[in-house]
């Protein structure tokens, strides 16, 4: 699920992976739209009760923004490329971390409380499309990290990717009841579940791998509270208890080996018990909704102390020196959905205030106004460097972003 500069791994992967680089809306915007807000963000309450019609706008805007000038249509089987204009050395299609995103993108999309409906074929086409990235090995079944044949030559299978991929289906589990859905999830999860570290002689025994290869040397915070996410997810909609065993062994895996204060973990561990502490805000956020979810299926009330706890520390380590403004905006998108969820059950403005004082940020100053696509550093965060391609992992981010922030609250409840 990584770039190199995103992911803060210097490893060098083999070559089955290649590191991950990361309609015009012409019409004006309502008059009256929320100021530039400082990530400080003063008056929360205030910029969290402002109506929310600009930020339904600015996430059709992105989305038609993203399926005009990335999104390869019917003729590119319904893919995406990875870039525009493509760089040297670009596969014809996106690797699957960046299809999934622009999955999720078209979900969140299917969720604004206005005109939701029309995405409807769009979600069904993307999960039509992500069958091209499943492994045919009966014995290790997943997505690979890229398309298997005819397409391409496929990849490595990280488990990152599948838990993620596994949340897509949750999501849209949960807000079309479609019991395919369901079986995705749990067969994503079967997938991930492979992931676990069974050597008990390692410094701090357990925790998952990052990939399905035989030159991995970490167990990483990412997948580990990703599987976490979607295991407590599973219980909460199956109530099969192997879920909850496997939710709250990830979850106290993570907490145990890896969290190095309140909402900040550390982004693994290697097999020699080195500990890489990088911090990304998806690490923070996977950890608030997984124990969030655990809160909402037992009525356990230390989950929900833990998630407010880590939405505390982590909001007061991200808004503070520019952190998140320079985090990857995808990154960003999973720590700000983690956190409407965790307002499902807890309510606290400040959560929606920052992530429409950052959405805000992004819209006036990483816009281009004459594609509507949204340039970062070649990091996947900052400022826009005008010598960095449109890129698809990006324009689903900020596609997610302002969907989010255009949501009623009342929908919340039904993310996870």
């Amino acid at each position: 699920m990584h770039t190199e500069q995103a992911y803060g791994d210097t490893r060098t992967s083999p070559p089955t992976r290649r590191p991950r680089r990361l309609r015009r809306y012409a019409a004006a915007l309502l008059a009256g739209v929320l100021p530039a807000v400082a990530l400080g963000l003063a008056d929360p309450a205030a910029a969290a009760s402002r109506h929310d019609s600009p930020w339904a706008d600015r996430a059709v805007a992105s989305y038609e923004a993203m399926q005009d000038n990335l999104y390869l249509g019917s003729h590119g089987h319904d893919l995406y490329r990875e870039a525009l204009p493509a760089r040297t050395g670009d596969n014809p299609y996106s690797f699957l971390w960046e299809f999934r995103e622009a999955t999720q993108a078209t979900i969140d999309m299917r969720g604004l409380p206005k005109g939701g409906n029309r995405y409807r074929g769009d979600v069904a086409a993307r999960f039509r499309a992500l069958e091209q990235y499943a492994t045919d090995d009966p014995t290790h079944p997943g997505y690979e990290s890229y398309l298997t044949p005819p397409l391409g030559a496929g990849g490595d299978l990280y488990y990152d990717d599948n838990a993620v991929v596994g949340l897509s289906y949750v999501a849209q589990y949960r807000a079309s009841h479609d019991r395919t859905m369901l079986a995705g999830a749990q067969s994503a999860f079967a997938t991930v579940a492979r992931a676990w570290d069974t050597d008990t002689s390692k410094s701090c025994p357990g925790g998952m791998h990052w990939v399905e290869a035989d030159w991995n040397t970490i167990r990483a915070a990412n997948v580990t509270g990703l599987a976490a996410q979607l295991a407590a997810d599973l219980y909460d909609l199956t109530r099969d208890r192997s879920y909850l065993t496997w939710a709250t062994r990830a979850y106290d895996w993570n907490r145990g080996c890896l969290r190095q204060s309140a909402g900040l973990y550390a982004n693994d561990i290697a097999d020699d018990g080195t500990v890489n502490p990088t911090l990304w805000t998806y690490n923070s956020g996977a950890m608030i909704a997984a124990a969030t979810l655990l809160y909402r299926s037992t009525g356990d009330g230390t989950y929900l102390h833990n998630a407010v706890e880590d939405a505390n520390g982590a909001l007061a380590y991200w808004t503070s020196q520019d952190r998140l403004y320079n985090q990857p905006a995808i990154f960003n998108a999973f720590f700000f959905e983690d956190l409407l969820l965790l307002d499902s059950v807890r309510h606290s403005p400040t959560y929606v205030a920052t992530l429409r004082g950052y959405t805000q940020r992004l819209w006036s100053e990483n816009r281009d106004p004459a594609t509507g696509l949204f340039r970062f550093q070649a990091s996947n965060g900052g400022a826009p460097d005008p010598a960095q391609s449109f890129m698809t992992l990006n324009q689903a981010a900020v596609v997610r972003l302002f969907a989010m922030a255009a949501w009623d609250s009342r929908q919340y409840d039904r993310l996870g």
